[in-house]
């Protein structure tokens, strides 16, 4: 079996899962902690914010770390709670292999799946933990029959249950000396490698010997899925869970002789205010008092640079060494500029190392004011508050109030908790809005030209000429130039382009516009009259003219869905969704239900989420998330 110096485990699940809860078993179970701490009672050791006690719930990234068979396991706890997914996404970067809990009563939820299909999509090794065997309603053998046909079908149970649903219940390892489960292993083997189904067809077979090397090189590619059966509360199952986690699942290799490289996923401020960056390495080495860059993509899609040097530094889990190494996790501090997602920049060829998780842009945005008090104080909270997550957009908008961009309504609450908690704001939000985009739709040409030693009609002393074209989707915003590079002063040429961004935030319906051509055609000016606030203050006057000649129209953002209900409430639910315009794909039944697949527009989904629970009296399962930009605005 391969060994592992440090394994970075990501532990994620759907909201009440136990997901928190088996964070702290196995750090008791490994002797990491001697008390066993509460979820309710708000003493565990990775939701340590006041918020994430008060409610039980997980809103930021927590590290723990423990020791086991010679393994050093840094733990990171996730949000459950689907509103939160962007934390999800920027741990899973981090990650060597993850732990997906499933609650043996409540069964696969709806963020059960968003979440298995993010890990398989970025190829994360991950077992699965079936938690609550002990709690009445358990179940056992009809959940793995209902995992392999919501989750994967490459599953394969790594112990069994005895007396489900009762505190006398007993989870029992599976042994290569029986020989069902050595069939089933062969079986699941060969369902993913064409290697072992040949020398099974041949009768060759697998020898016992072979079989565990397989089972981890294929849990290691993410092809194969180990299930393992527990209860986080009375500790049954654990041991089982913690020597598959050494056995089974890699660790990524450290790249030690490249210069250092690595994310920061997670923060945290004191009392008095100084940061706490926890970054995970994944090539070089870092030690404190070592000057370093950071580097982070800004909202208008540049490329920001910081650099400082590391105060302190230490390696989470390991008490007194101060050398970070790859693959471990550094607590750094002494960085005051530092946020989350900010990634570690080397300055020769080493190759990139870590995952990348894509994901898609909040469509949601809401209008937030405080009940008394400046909206500057407001503003400044909200600033602090987006260092742990950088899609926290917040914005002064013209009229003076400010705008945040959401994932979903459940933010709102957590972000007014916070707000009164750490900074005794009493905040108060509109209703959430999509957000729009505008499309360019043609071709559009202006020009605006210096007179004889006169300005231009506008009154300023520049010659400008923009045209505007449309983009293919997802491409962004391309700045050209027919002119030769040179004519102008370099400040000039720096004061169009920077204009020509900031006008597109805004188009001439009011919304951003995110994909289109715009070429600088024609420039002048005259020396020493000419300044580059000329340019600054003509470029959305010509820009806004060749926009309004081209046409522009207003896009709404849609969700790609996928929603699993029973057969007999199909019908409902389809003219449910048809009233509210959604396309309807297809929809494929099954022994008991349905699934159903479509797009819908992002300003219905809350809508239907609330209201499929009352038309399939509780059992459908929702699950949607935002793919593209559709005209179609009522």
């Amino acid at each position: 079996m391969p060994t592992h110096p440090t394994l970075n485990i990501g532990i994620l699940a759907h909201v009440d899962a136990g997901k928190t809860s088996l964070t702290e078993r196995l750090l008791f179970d490994t002797g990491a902690i001697h008390t066993l701490g509460s979820v309710d009672a708000g003493t565990t050791q990775t939701d340590t914010g006041a918020i994430e006690q008060q409610r039980g719930i997980t809103v930021r990234t927590g590290v723990a770390a423990f020791a086991h068979r010679g393994a050093h396991v840094n733990v990171i706890d996730t949000p459950g709670h689907p509103d939160f997914v962007a934390e999800v996404h920027r741990a899973v970067e981090v990650l060597d292999a993850a732990i997906l809990v499933v609650s043996a009563v409540e069964g696969v939820q709806s963020h059960t799946r968003t979440l298995m299909r993010m890990l398989r999509g970025l190829r994360v090794p991950t077992v699965v933990f079936v938690n609550k065997v002990d709690r009445p309603g358990a179940r056992t053998g009809d959940l793995i029959v209902e995992m392999r046909r919501t989750l994967t079908p490459h599953l394969l149970a790594m112990t069994s249950v005895r007396h489900a649903g009762t505190e006398v219940v007993r989870v029992i390892p599976e042994i290569l000396a029986d020989n069902r489960f050595r069939d089933n292993l062969t079986e699941r083997l060969a369902d993913i490698d064409d290697a072992v189904l040949a020398r099974i067809v041949e009768g060759t077979g697998l020898g016992p010997g072979e079989l565990p090397l397989l089972l981890a090189e294929q849990t290691a590619a993410a092809r194969i899925h180990p299930v393992y059966f527990g209860s986080a509360r009375g500790g049954q199952g654990i041991p089982e869970l913690l020597n598959g986690l050494i056995q089974l699942l890699p660790s990524v290799p450290a790249h030690g002789s490249c210069a250092p490289r690595g994310t920061v996923f997670a923060l945290e401020r004191s009392a008095s205010g100084a940061k706490t960056a926890h970054l995970r390495l994944f090539a070089g080495a870092l030690s404190a008092r070592q000057q370093i860059t950071l580097e982070r993509i800004a909202p208008d899609g540049t490329i920001a640079r910081n650099t400082g040097r590391i105060a302190s530094l230490e390696v989470v889990g390991r008490r007194g060494i101060d050398l970070l190494s790859a693959g471990d996790i550094g607590a750094i501090r002494g960085l005051p500029w530092v946020r989350v997602g900010d990634r570690l920049a080397a300055l020769d060829d080493a190759p990139e190392v870590g995952r990348r998780a894509d994901f898609p842009a909040p469509v949601l945005r809401t209008l937030v004011r405080t009940r008394g008090g400046p909206a500057t104080r407001l503003h400044a909270a909200l600033e602090l508050m987006s260092e742990h997550d950088p899609l926290l957009h917040v914005q002064l908008e013209p009229d003076g109030s400010i705008s945040i961009l959401l994932y979903g309504e459940i933010q709102k609450e957590i972000i007014a908790a916070t707000l009164a908690a750490e900074f005794g704001i009493d905040a108060e939000f509109r209703d959430s809005e999509p957000i729009y985009v505008e499309q360019v739709t043609g071709i559009g040409h202006a020009i605006e030209e210096l007179g004889h030693r006169a300005p231009s009609p506008s009154g300023y002393w520049a010659t400008l000429g923009l045209r505007v074209a449309a983009a293919t989707a997802g491409s962004g915003v391309a700045f050209l130039r027919e002119t030769r590079f040179g004519t102008l002063p370099r400040a000039f040429h720096s004061a169009i382009e920077e204009s020509v961004h900031a006008c597109l935030r805004r188009g001439p319906s009011g919304h951003a516009i995110t994909d289109c051509i715009v070429v600088l055609t024609h420039t002048g000016f005259v020396g020493p009259i000419t300044t580059a606030a000329d340019f600054r203050a003509l470029t959305p006057i010509v820009l806004d003219r060749a926009l309004r000649a081209a046409g522009t129209r207003l896009l709404e953002p849609y969700h790609r869905f996928e929603a699993t209900v029973p057969t007999a409430a199909f019908a409902t639910v389809s003219s449910y969704l048809s009233s509210l315009a959604a396309d309807i794909d297809d929809a494929v039944p099954n022994l008991r239900t349905c699934v159903i697949h479509g797009s819908i527009a992002a300003r219905h989904v809350d809508t239907v989420h609330r209201a499929l629970a009352g038309i399939t009296y509780g059992e459908g399962i929702w699950w949607s998330q935002p793919f593209d930009y559709r005209p179609g605005v009522d």
